[in-house]
């Protein structure tokens, strides 16, 4: 009956210039649109919606990892270290180093909104 999750949703004050965003620095595709809402769909067939929101909120940053709510968006990558050279390459500002935890390698940066996301190489996938 349930079969997960379809779509996550993010407000934006601009969701036509964050959907563009995901297009530009993590290729995505825009793949649905309507009154301003924006689909956009990741190489890997995850989803998601870009909706108009109004107002401000502080910016998203590691030091915020107790807050409640939805914390971060994990970018899976083949490559990790020409990910991360690409998005160097688009001045995308990075929240700290690249590291290792355990076999995986991560590294967190910000989304044209402020969104907390990162990049996320796993040597073996989760069961």
């Amino acid at each position: 009956m349930f079969q997960g999750v379809e779509h996550t949703a993010i407000a934006s004050p601009d969701p036509g210039k964050l959907a563009q965003w995901y297009v530009d620095h993590l290729g995505f595709h825009i793949n649905f649109a309507y009154a301003g809402n924006y689909f956009v769909k990741s190489p890997n067939g995850s989803i998601l919606e870009i909706i108009p929101g109004e107002g401000s909120r502080p910016p998203q940053n590691m030091a915020d990892n107790k807050n409640p709510g939805i914390r971060h968006l994990a970018i899976a990558v083949s490559d990790f270290e020409a990910a991360y050279a690409y998005l160097q390459s688009l001045r995308v500002t990075f929240l700290g180093e690249p590291f290792a935890l355990g076999t995986n390698r991560l590294v967190f940066f910000n989304d044209g909104d402020g969104n907390l996301l990162h990049l996320i190489h796993r040597q073996t996938q989760l069961p």
